[in-house]
């Protein structure tokens, strides 16, 4: 962890004003559950509106859903230099995640106004429209509006009579003018989050650089058995859909620890199990698994995904079940940071003191979905034990107020290397 710092152009009180308040708008009994779309967001949002305006920052909320705080530049139509994150949470947990980004964000364009610093471009702070997965069963929804890239064919998803398009409206944003505004005058967009793992605090770093988001795939994989009685079948006889499928995950584990070996990032988990019929005394006839693959690297993914249907075929071969040929029900590419943003923070992180690695992050983020619209970068502060979604998380305020006097130092020098780019 960072020993705390004097000389910072931040103000750590305010972060933490910021964190606490929000910490306090949480379902009673559930600390910290805030969710999208659920009757407690709009007071979380509430309360992020009233500190932006008291920051003398110009406020809306976009097409998309996302609330918006604006710090006008010198030079109209120069174009926007972006920070943000989310405020919505998990359940059962999220006092920091996506909150310290949101927070940070504020309290850079505060320090730019302590300290009388004008910037050419546009300074926006952005709280992203659900971020987790929403109960919709789908995320990044603010950023995704945001990109341009939403797909239509969420807007009808329900949940408890609610549809998305509806949900979007209720937080104050427009379906219907989503994509004519997807934003082509970002310049550049930064975002700050604690770690979600254990390396910053394990290597005693103060900063983590993100070189790259992994890639995201979800494969669901169904094996086709017999039902039979469990107590008179002989076990030479059966078609054990539970068997054959247990083989596969230890198998996926296997795999993902060999990939995990290599020069990148990789990690598979088995998320998802169920068999049918749930029965104790009835040979199960049918299992469903999914697997969650990230991947920092496009080729490992591939490999893996290979490698998951030789292993499904062999299996149903050997076991006598049927495997169906295992489907990518969902496959986000991995997202590179912009090499010029990367090079601008590690030199942040020198100007404010703070020791750096680069790193890749295996959580996805909404600067993803950013970097379809401009260049886009983020750094970790470390967190209590590697610990994210629980209640548990937690980040010292001097760690992200150390996160904050990085993201003030890029932002004043990406502000004047892209007003010479525009000249």
């Amino acid at each position: 962890m960072a020993a705390p710092k004097t000389n910072l152009p931040v103000d750590p009180a305010r972060i933490q004003d910021v964190i606490d308040g929000l910490a306090r708008l949480t379902e009673p009994g559930r600390p910290y559950t805030r969710r999208a779309f659920t009757a407690l967001f709009p007071a979380g949002r509430d309360f992020l509106l009233e500190k932006f305006q008291a920051a003398g920052l110009e406020t809306r909320v976009d097409a998309a859903g996302n609330l918006v705080a604006r710090r006008p530049g010198r030079k109209p139509g120069l174009g926007t230099i972006m920070l943000g994150s989310h405020s919505d949470t998990v359940p059962d947990g999220g006092r920091y995640d996506g909150i310290a980004g949101v927070a940070v964000g504020l309290e850079v364009a505060q320090a730019l106004a302590d300290q009388g610093i004008e910037l050419d471009h546009d300074l926006e702070v952005v709280d992203f429209l659900a971020e987790e997965v929403s109960i919709f069963g789908v995320s990044c929804i603010g950023s995704r509006g945001m990109a341009g890239v939403l797909p239509e064919d969420w807007f009808s998803r329900e949940s408890n009579g609610l549809t998305l398009e509806q949900g979007i409206r209720d937080a104050g944003g427009d379906p219907a003018r989503m994509t004519a505004e997807a934003r082509k005058d970002i310049a550049a967009f930064l975002e700050l989050h604690i770690e979600q793992g254990p390396v910053l605090e394990t290597e005693k770093v103060d900063i983590g650089v993100v070189t790259a988001i992994a890639g995201i795939t979800r494969i669901e994989i169904i094996v086709q058995g017999r039902a039979d009685h469990a107590g008179t079948t002989p076990m030479g006889n059966r078609a054990d859909a539970l068997a054959a499928a247990a083989r596969l995950v230890t198998g996926i584990e296997a795999l993902a620890k060999s990939l995990s070996d290599g020069p990148s990032h990789f990690t598979a988990t088995v998320g998802e199990f169920s068999i049918e019929p749930n029965a104790a005394n009835v040979v199960p006839s049918r299992a469903r698994l999914l697997i969650d693959a990230r991947a920092e690297d496009r080729t490992a993914m591939d490999l893996f995904a290979a490698s998951v249907g030789l292993m499904a075929e062999q299996l149903a071969r050997e076991t006598g079940t049927v495997i169906e040929t295992p489907r990518r029900i969902s496959d986000n590419p991995p997202t590179s940071g912009d090499p010029l943003l990367l090079d601008v923070l590690d030199a942040a992180c020198e100007a404010a003191g703070a020791s750096h690695r680069r790193m890749v992050s295996g959580a996805g983020h909404d600067t993803a979905w950013m970097a379809r619209v401009t260049r886009s970068a983020m750094i970790f502060v470390p967190c209590l034990g590697g610990r994210s979604h629980a209640p548990e998380e937690f980040a010292e305020t001097d760690d992200i107020a150390l996160g904050a006097a990085v993201l003030f130092n890029a932002v004043i020098q990406l502000d004047k290397i892209l007003s010479q780019e525009d000249v």
